[in-house]
C-alpha cells in the first residue's frame, strides 16, 4: 500500500506541476496481475484499480449506467468495448433513460441498439409515444425527448445529458444546442446523438483537447445553421405532440391562446385520472382513442366554462357588495332549489355540504341572477355597474356580466 501511496503523491505532484509526458515515465508494470485481460489481446486500454472499498463496488450499477452515458459510443462500436467488473457496458445500462423517453425523431438509417429499444418499447404504447422521420443531408443519428426535464440529470452529479455530436464514432462535442439555443422550453426534454462524418476531411478543426470543435470553422457554422433549422421544426412539433397526449406542452408557442392552453391542461389532468381497461391492445386503443377525440371539444369548452363560473360569480359578489334586495321571484326560485337539494341528499343518504356558501345566492343561475342585476335600475345608476352585457360562446352557451 505505501508503494500505491508512493506512486499516487508522485502523479498529484507531475499534475500540479503541469509536467510533460516525457517528464512523468510510467513505473513498471505487473504483467501477471494483468495477465487474464490481456489474453488473445495484441493492444488495448486497461484500468485496474485494487483496494477499492467496500462502498465504492456497492456502487458498480451507479458507475456503470454514467459509463453508458460518458461512453456512448462504445455502444455503437463492436470493435471498442468497455467492461466493468468483468461485465460489458451495453445499451441495456440506459434502460432508466429509455423507459423515461416519451418521443422520438430518427435522422438517417443509422443502426443504433438503443433506438431499436425505443422504437420497440413504442410499439407495445403506441398511445404514450411517437416516432417520426428526419431527413437532414450528411446528418444521422437520433433525438429524443424525455417525459419532465429531471429525467436527463445524471445520477447523483449536477450535469445532465443532452444532445452530442459525434464525427466517425468519436464524440466530439457535448450538447451541441448550446451553438444554437432556441431559448424555448422544449431544449431542457431533448437528448440524443448526431453523427456528422464529413466534418473529419482532413482539416484539423477540432480543439487541442480533441473533445471540442472549433465554433468560427465555416463547415462546423454550416452544419449548425442547417441542424438548427431542424430544431425548430422540432420544437414546433414537440408541442403538438405534448398536447395530443395531454401533458404541458410550449407556453410559448403562440398557435394556442393562453386559454386554450391551460384549457387542454386541465383536461390532460383530469382524463389521465380515467385509467385504460385492461385487455387486448385493441380495446385499450378504442379507449384513448375515444379519450382523444374529447380533446377538441375540451378546448373551447372548458374554456367557456371557465367563463360563465367567472362571470356568474362576479354577479353573486356584485350583489352582495351592493346589497341588493333579493325579489320574491328570486327568493321563490332560492327555496325551490334549495328543498330539491334536500330531497335529493336524504334520498342518497348524503350528510356532507354539497356547497361552500349555502345563500340564496348560490341558488340562482346566471339568469335569475342577471335578472336581479336588471331589476335593481336605480341601484345601478347610483353604482359603477352600467348594465349588464350578454356572451354567447361557441358552444352556443349564453351568459349576462356586469359591465362596470
Amino acid at each position: 500500500m505505501g508503494g500505491r501511496r508512493d506512486r499516487n503523491s508522485a502523479l498529484d505532484e507531475a499534475i500540479t506541476e503541469d509536467l510533460k509526458p516525457q517528464q512523468y515515465p510510467l513505473s513498471a508494470w505487473n504483467a501477471k496481475k494483468l495477465a487474464k485481460y490481456t489474453r488473445g489481446r495484441s493492444h488495448g486500454t486497461i484500468i485496474r484499480v485494487d483496494g477499492l472499498k467496500k462502498g465504492i463496488r456497492g456502487s458498480f450499477p451507479l458507475l456503470a449506467k454514467i459509463i453508458a452515458l460518458y461512453f456512448r459510443f462504445s455502444l455503437l462500436d463492436p470493435t471498442f468495448n468497455i467492461s466493468l467488473n468483468g461485465k460489458r457496458i451495453t445499451h441495456k445500462h440506459l434502460e432508466e433513460l429509455a423507459d423515461k423517453t416519451e418521443f422520438l425523431w430518427k435522422i438517417g438509417e443509422h443502426d443504433d441498439p438503443f433506438v431499436k429499444d425505443l422504437e420497440s418499447a413504442f410499439s407495445d404504447n403506441p398511445e404514450d409515444h411517437e416516432i417520426k422521420e428526419m431527413e437532414v443531408t450528411g446528418v444521422q443519428g437520433f433525438i429524443a425527448s424525455v417525459e419532465e426535464p429531471g429525467d436527463l440529470k445524471i445520477f447523483s452529479t449536477d450535469e445532465r445529458v443532452g444532445i452530442d455530436l459525434f464525427v466517425n464514432g468519436r464524440l466530439r462535442e457535448r450538447d451541441i444546442l448550446k451553438h444554437i439555443p432556441t431559448a424555448r422550453i422544449v431544449e431542457s426534454y431533448m437528448y440524443g446523438q448526431i453523427h456528422f462524418d464529413a466534418l473529419d476531411d482532413g482539416t484539423d478543426r477540432f480543439t487541442s483537447s480533441r473533445e471540442g470543435i472549433v465554433a468560427d470553422d465555416p463547415k462546423f457554422f454550416k452544419f449548425l445553421e442547417t441542424f438548427r433549422r431542424e430544431i425548430l421544426k422540432i420544437v414546433a412539433e414537440w408541442d403538438e405532440l405534448r398536447v395530443k397526449h395531454r401533458e404541458e406542452g410550449d407556453p410559448e408557442n403562440p398557435r394556442l391562446t393562453k386559454k386554450q392552453r391551460a384549457s387542454l391542461g386541465l383536461y390532460g389532468a383530469v382524463s389521465k385520472e380515467y385509467a385504460l381497461p385492461k385487455g387486448s391492445k385493441k380495446k385499450k386503443e378504442k379507449v384513448a382513442a375515444w379519450v382523444d377525440g374529447l380533446t377538441d371539444d375540451a378546448a373551447f369548452n372548458f374554456e367557456s366554462y371557465a367563463d360563465c363560473f367567472v362571470s356568474e360569480n362576479l354577479i353573486r359578489r356584485y350583489v352582495k357588495d351592493t346589497k341588493l334586495p333579493p325579489s320574491n321571484e328570486v327568493k321563490h326560485v332560492a327555496k325551490q332549489w334549495k328543498d330539491k337539494e334536500t330531497q335529493s341528499k336524504g334520498k342518497g343518504n348524503i350528510s356532507i355540504a354539497i356547497r361552500r356558501e349555502a345563500s340564496d345566492l348560490s341558488y340562482l343561475s346566471m339568469d335569475d341572477l342577471a335578472n336581479l342585476v336588471d331589476k335593481a335600475k336605480d341601484a345601478l345608476k347610483r353604482l359603477p355597474c352600467r348594465g349588464t352585457r350578454t356572451s354567447t360562446s361557441r358552444s352556443g352557451m349564453q351568459w349576462r356580466t356586469p359591465r362596470f
